[in-house]
């Protein structure tokens, strides 16, 4: 497949980078700076790997970089920069839609906060006490389910480098609710009693940037079980 990564320096595009070149992928790296890219992948990837070196922020720029493309991972930006991260990935999925080379597959990065808490109806940021910060998530994942692009968004908790319990057969990875299991009584508590009992548990939704990675890289097809998707994955408890 022909994969463009968009923020391909960034700790979660830097390692789909690397796993791409390592599965075969034909890679293209859209990023500021590519001598950070050489410092980070070396020359054995980095040679492998098709650079475009753009704003962003240019739909020209994007839209050109998006010809022929099988699939773009939108790894750019973070809710720490608000309405940026925002501009950011709309204008990216802007491209994409009116790309008539661009196969139309996307994965955009997201935050647990967009999955459902099973039998509520509630997602953890309709629950009070959730930093506002994450709730520009929101906002990109309304702008998602306004087009017609095959997309998925990884709604992970906070990402760590690589844990001693991370292997492929721990993983426990679900569709629009969040990976973590509650007694059925959770849906007669008030939305404060339920904030309480989430983020109680909240570091259980710790997982390796590498996991993360290799979910979305082994759903890259257009049938993908995940299109139209948020995704959430975590790490199964030994008991399960």
């Amino acid at each position: 497949m022909r994969i463009i990564v968009f923020g391909a320096t960034g700790n979660t595009g830097k390692r789909v980078l690397a796993a791409g070149v390592d599965k075969g992928h034909i890679m293209t790296a859209f990023i500021r700076s590519p001598e950070k890219l050489l410092e980070q992948q070396g020359e054995r990837v980095a040679e492998q790997v098709k650079v475009i070196a753009k704003d962003i922020l240019d739909p020209q720029s994007v839209y050109d970089a998006l010809a022929s493309q099988d699939v773009a991972v939108i790894a750019a930006g973070n809710a720490g920069q608000g309405e940026e991260f925002v501009r950011i990935v709309d204008s990216i999925l802007t491209q994409c839609e009116g790309h008539p080379q661009f196969r139309g597959r996307v994965w955009v990065m997201g935050g647990a906060g967009l999955l459902e808490i099973a039998g509520t109806g509630l997602t953890g940021n309709d629950l009070p006490g959730l930093p506002p910060v994450f709730l520009i998530h929101q906002r990109n994942l309304d702008r998602l389910r306004q087009t017609r692009l095959n997309w998925s968004i990884m709604c992970p908790g906070t990402m760590t480098e690589a844990a001693a319990e991370s292997s492929p057969e721990r993983l426990k990875v679900t569709t629009d609710v969040i990976p973590l299991d509650f007694p059925e009584s959770v849906k007669d508590l008030s939305p404060a009693e339920l904030a309480g009992q989430l983020f109680s548990r909240i570091q259980e939704l710790d997982v390796a940037y590498e996991d993360v990675v290799r979910c979305m890289m082994d759903h890259l097809e257009i049938d993908s079980p995940f299109k139209g998707k948020r995704v959430g994955i975590a790490y199964r408890r030994v008991a399960e």
